[in-house]
């Protein structure tokens, strides 16, 4: 699987609770391989993915900030458009 094919997927839990797109990947690299750690989701995500984060209390500020990554272990499948994690798995809180 090409790391791009994990893009724009849907992110639901395994009740079927939707979490968002994917927006980014983290991955770490061991040898000459990537390994997937975590996908980053929701629209705090979007913005990571072009390098941006939105803080909280200022107003279209350009600010890193961490994004809403899911931990890859949580992952109990992917399917055709759509990755299913734990119940259980949450955004953190913002």
């Amino acid at each position: 699987m090409r790391l791009s094919e994990l893009l724009r997927h849907h992110v639901v839990t395994e009740s079927g609770r939707k979490l968002g797109h994917v927006h980014d990947v983290r991955a770490v690299r061991r040898g000459n391989r990537c390994y997937v750690t975590g996908v980053v989701v929701g629209r705090h995500g979007l913005l990571e993915h072009f390098g941006l984060g939105l803080d909280s209390g200022r107003r279209g500020a350009k600010l890193r900030r961490a994004a809403n990554v899911l931990p890859w272990e949580a992952v109990v499948r992917v399917t055709s458009g759509k990755i299913v994690v734990r119940d259980g798995t949450e955004l953190p809180a913002r």
